[in-house]
């Protein structure tokens, strides 16, 4: 039989709308892209959770997982949640869960897990029927008050259920555990926090909703990592991170805690071993870093020769960790090798901040510190009039009842009558006093051992007292100014469980600002041997292996008519100051040195120098060092070494000169020096405190001393009580000290006096 032509149109099917292909799939694609921004990536700023945790911490609240209760495998958790919240695959949710277990993940774990949860070195965790789980008391505290009508509850996603939109608990748990998650079109990035300086800056708002994010920001020092570490950026970067809700933080790995040179704790992770040699150890990683594949990563640089001066790495972790590494020799200087380390592998990484959360309307957006905890107040006002309200209608259907109860009692004899002769006796027990069907019904369900003297004045103290309470609640509710004093001091009584004293509650990432890692260049990275340091009058260096004898006359060949000029011990890894007469200072590296087999290499081929100017000093370069800088007119102060060195060829100018003045005098300055001597041509000595001279990275200084004709011979500090020295005439090498200088004291830039007897003609301290 054949078919009608009619019956396989869609004409008639009322279902079915013409549209375009481009409309229908945008508009699909949207309800999927919030979908995934609303209900799958982005946590929410009140209680910090995505989905799938609020109904896996649900589903466990429901199997009474509580802290003091023993565990339940995994398996049956994560059934309970696909099968009644979640419907999604069991990898994924069993997945979340060890997430929330794992303390080296979670700042505070809420699931408290048993069995294998994986570990920092990257394994995974154990199939969900071999491992067991709970709530942790973190877990319980965002989740209090679920019960006391704060928040709404949801049916679930097949109607059988309900479970709650929001967790109504004061633990800060969206900064307090952070959060990660890639969305469409947008993703979001939170790093934990240390959950009592998130409180004392939620209490600054509470005490005054004006204050700034700078106020905000010196309280809340920033991320606080699981893992530990070292957080090295500035205060100002990590603050503008947290103002516009974006940016990213170089976070280090710890090394073990040792003595410095002078006998002071610090992290400098050497150990010394027998026979000079030593070791750097870490014991703590950047956050995210798996160990193994760092341990890898470390292992594959020594290998292709990447980091010649690391010999090997072991890892001798057990609870703790402990990573070694062994450097090649004991000659290796320390510094060198972890700056490379830093820049060659993840024992420094960055960690992105993007603070996108879903707000109280569920909308997505990047929210600053400051807005984000207001956010996050708002919400915990509204948890605590939601459960006013609820408390109130609590006490006003007790109180109902109590009434009822009391009402009994005043006519005990009477009620019993009505029920022993009365059929049906709770109508005429509403009419004769004024009862409610709820306190006749209350009444009739009395058991006679209630039937008490002591039983009535029990009642009368309920009464009352929850008569109190509900006034209370009613002027909480009536007064904002009361809300926040309670919000305060429900944050107090958190605070004291996650203070810094305890265990959980303390600091575990040290703020310790640090410049960015060197980049050592492979030559850079050579084994620490002694050298001699030689330059001729003409400019010309070289450097000998060994430490010389500098008193021997000869000890190297010059070109004719030349001749030393500067001679010194260092190491090959030492950098080298130059400082020019024009007041500009450039930097060399002893390993660039030519050997001393021939007469070296001019030192303007290595550097652009003005030809005029002359070269006035020569020194190893000392980072904690400082030199005194004098000028022919009188005038000086005081450089740290460490602001002198010079990037380029080009060199840096670091004492600027009038035309006709020159740079005369670059002492370095010992760290028992306390006054200053300067001596003019014109054979005047003053001497004054060396805290009259300011510290400066460049300029022209201070007047030191005044002069009517000539100029400034030399300069130098000393130690006031050992006196001053200077060097005899003569070959002799003999020097001579004046202990009592107290004709010479006088302000800094004054003209001065005479030196003291024996004073050398040619007015030099050193000869």
């Amino acid at each position: 039989m054949a078919k009608d032509a009619s019956a396989g149109s869609g004409d008639d099917i009322p279902e079915i709308e013409n549209t375009s292909f481009d409309r229908a799939l945008s508009e699909r694609y949207l309800v999927y892209a919030l979908s995934t921004i609303t209900a799958r990536s982005l946590p929410d700023l009140r209680d910090g959770l995505k989905p799938v945790h609020r109904r896996l911490l649900w589903a466990m609240r429901q199997l009474k997982l509580d802290p003091a209760s023993s565990y339940k495998k995994s398996a049956r958790v994560v059934g309970d949640v696909i099968g009644k919240y979640h419907p999604h695959g069991d990898a994924s949710v069993y997945d979340a869960m060890v997430r929330l277990a794992q303390d080296f993940v979670l700042r505070y774990p809420l699931v408290d897990g048993q069995g294998n949860f994986g570990n920092v070195d990257g394994d995974n965790a154990a199939a969900y029927r071999y491992t067991e789980a709970r709530l942790t008391r973190t877990a319980i505290e965002l989740m209090a008050g679920l019960d006391e009508g704060t928040v709404a509850f949801k049916p679930t996603y097949n109607g059988e259920e309900e479970e709650p939109e929001i967790f109504p608990g004061l633990f800060p748990n969206l900064l307090a555990n952070g959060a990660s998650g890639i969305a469409v079109g947008m993703a979001t990035s939170i790093p934990s926090h240390n959950v009592a300086e998130v409180i004392d800056a939620a209490d600054m708002l509470i005490d005054n909703p004006e204050t700034t994010h700078e106020q905000i920001m010196q309280v809340f020092r920033g991320p606080d990592f699981a893992t530990g570490g070292l957080l090295v950026d500035n205060a100002e970067t990590i603050s503008h991170a947290y103002r516009t809700g974006r940016g990213a933080f170089r976070l280090r790995a710890r090394y073990s805690t040792g003595k410095d040179a002078e006998g002071n704790w610090e992290q400098t992770g050497i150990e010394k071993l027998p026979g000079g040699t030593w070791q750097l150890v870490l014991s703590e990683i950047p956050y995210q870093v798996q160990k193994g594949k760092l341990i890898e990563q470390i292992a594959t640089l020594i290998a292709e020769k990447k980091l010649p001066i690391l010999a090997d790495i072991r890892d001798e972790s057990d609870e703790t960790i402990r990573i070694v590494l062994e450097p090649k020799s004991r000659n290796v200087d320390p510094d060198v090798l972890k700056d490379s380390l830093y820049r060659l592998s993840d024992l420094e990484v960055r960690f992105p901040l993007n603070l996108n959360v879903l707000d109280e309307t569920r909308t997505p957006g990047v929210m600053g510190i400051k807005p984000l905890l207001e956010s996050w107040l708002r919400h915990q006002i509204l948890i605590l009039t939601n459960r006013s309200r609820h408390r109130l209608d609590k006490i006003a259907a007790r109180l109902e009842l109590l009434r009822g109860y009391i009402i009994a009692y005043l006519n005990l004899d009477r009620v019993i009558e009505i029920i022993r002769t009365q059929d049906e006796p709770k109508p005429l027990m509403m009419a004769e006093f004024e009862l409610t069907d709820r306190q006749a019904e209350a009444i009739l369900n009395m058991r006679l051992r209630s039937l008490r003297k002591l039983e009535e004045m029990e009642l009368r103290r309920e009464h009352d007292a929850l008569v109190k309470e509900a006034e209370g609640l009613e002027k909480l509710l009536a007064d904002p100014k009361l809300q926040k004093k309670r919000l305060k001091k429900d944050l107090a009584t958190l605070r004291a469980l996650y203070a810094e004293t305890t265990e959980l509650g303390r600091r575990r990432t040290d703020l310790r600002e640090a410049a960015p890692a060197r980049e050592i260049p492979l030559e850079a990275m050579i084994e620490r041997e002694p050298v001699t340091v030689i330059m001729s009058r003409r400019g010309w260096i070289k450097a000998m292996k060994g430490h010389a004898d500098l008193a021997v006359p000869e000890i190297t060949k010059f070109k004719e008519g030349d001749g030393p000029a500067f001679a010194f011990h260092a190491q090959s890894t030492d950098k080298l100051l130059i400082a020019l007469d024009n007041g500009r200072f450039y930097t060399l590296g002893a390993q660039n040195l030519p050997g001393a087999r021939g007469f070296g290499e001019p030192v303007r081929n290595m550097l652009d120098m003005e030809n005029e100017a002359q070269i006035i000093a020569l020194m190893p370069y000392d980072p904690a060092g400082k030199l005194l800088l004098a000028a022919s007119n009188g005038r000086g102060f005081l450089a740290e070494m460490a602001e002198l060195i010079a990037e380029t060829r080009k060199g840096r100018q670091v004492v600027n000169l009038k035309p006709g003045v020159r740079l005369m005098v670059i002492r370095n300055v010992p760290a028992s020096a306390d006054h200053v001597a300067v001596v003019g041509e014109n054979r005047k000595l003053v001497v004054f405190p060396l805290g009259e001279l300011p510290v400066m990275a460049r300029g022209q200084g201070v007047q030191l001393q005044r002069y009517r004709d000539g100029s400034l011979a030399d300069a130098t500090t000393f130690r006031l009580e050992e006196g001053l020295s200077w060097t005899m005439g003569g070959d002799s090498g003999r020097t001579r000290t004046e202990k009592d200088m107290g004709l010479w004291r006088v302000a800094r830039g004054a003209a001065g006096r005479l030196p003291p007897n024996g004073f050398p003609r040619n007015n030099r301290f050193d000869g």
